[in-house]
């Protein structure tokens, strides 16, 4: 693949990367400090924030979210603020991925058709300004859930117009053309799709029917279909045995595919049956990730140890529409 600038710039901005690495707090590994450190504890929920308004409002409308299903450690802070990320077509997931703790298995049932209309009523009675909407993997669907994906996008902008809807979607495996039309068709504002890890790990961690290079592929080619400008996103999780530099070819990747977002976040093993935790990530290299970040020219780099997909999703769509540039957790 073509990089961006000539082998002897490339070779000199690496050596100067790699010169500042190794001056800074660096990596703990597991093995020799197997309890979380100080740096990915995080509060409990707030008696006085929205945590609970939010959790009824959920229940109520019978809706998933992706904070519950993959244990995420920000949902005491992000359901406090009133946020949440909702998770579309059902909570089985077709894969299984090593590091996430979404179910896996076979759907039971087709898509909910009144779905996009309950999470419409839930986003508005939360008074979002922007809502962000992800899913299980479908493979038994035809469509694998591309259809459901436009119904809810434009259940949202019926209910909440003045609102900006960002989408983290599956890669729509051997119907990914037609899923793209679809999806773009209804006019989402942020357009994600995860590439996870590196390209090394990328076989072993997501398995046989997942591929980097379609990841890639991907993200590219929505920005060739949208018949509009639409902001992509993508994101890395750390700790899974990658290297530092590998992050950064990984990021450089992205960008030369038009990405436009990327984040950046330590790997908490679900459990025992997950993949092994290979260090805690220090949030010196974290910042320095940005730094990279930010030389490759993306709009906007959220790097932290807890920092996900969705986390603070409407500060980065800000941050990088208006030139705000790369922010580090």
């Amino acid at each position: 693949m073509r990089l961006q600038g000539s082998s002897r710039q490339r070779i000199a901005r690496r050596s100067r990367s790699f010169r500042r690495l190794a001056v800074m707090e660096t990596s703990l590994p597991v093995a020799e400090r197997p309890r979380r450190p100080e740096w990915m504890k995080v509060r409990a929920p707030s008696a006085d924030s929205r945590y609970f308004e939010v959790k009824g409002l959920l229940r109520e409308g019978r809706l998933h979210t992706i904070c519950e299903e993959a244990r995420c450690p920000n949902i005491g802070e992000c359901w406090g603020r009133g946020t949440a990320t909702f998770q579309i077509l059902g909570d089985v997931c077709t894969r299984a991925c090593r590091y996430c703790d979404v179910h896996s298995g076979r759907p039971d049932a087709p898509p909910d058709p009144l779905e996009p209309l309950r999470l419409a009523q839930a986003a508005a009675q939360m008074a979002l300004s922007h809502v962000v909407v992800t899913s299980v993997d479908r493979d038994d669907l035809p469509d694998r859930g591309a259809g459901h994906y436009a119904a809810t996008i434009r259940a949202l902008q019926r209910k909440l117009p003045d609102a900006s809807v960002e989408i983290l979607t599956p890669d729509f495996l051997g119907v990914e053309e037609e899923a793209l039309a679809t999806v773009l068709g209804a006019h989402p504002d942020v357009f994600g799709h995860n590439i996870e890890t590196v390209r090394r790990l990328h076989p072993r961690m997501r398995g046989a029917k997942a591929s980097y290079e379609t990841a890639l592929w991907l993200l590219r080619r929505v920005k060739e279909l949208a018949a509009y400008d639409v902001m992509t996103k993508s994101g890395i999780i750390v700790g899974l045995g990658e290297t530092n530099e590998e992050v950064v070819e990984t990021m450089r990747d992205l960008r030369e595919h038009g990405v436009d977002v990327v984040t950046i976040g330590q790997y908490l093993r679900p459990s025992p049956k997950h993949a092994p935790i290979d260090r805690w990530v220090h949030p010196d290299e974290f910042r320095w990730f940005r730094e990279q970040g930010e030389a490759l020219g993306f709009g906007s780099v959220f790097s932290g140890p807890l920092v996900r997909s969705s986390y603070r999703a409407d500060e980065q769509r800000h941050a990088a529409k208006t030139g705000r540039g790369a922010v580090a957790y």
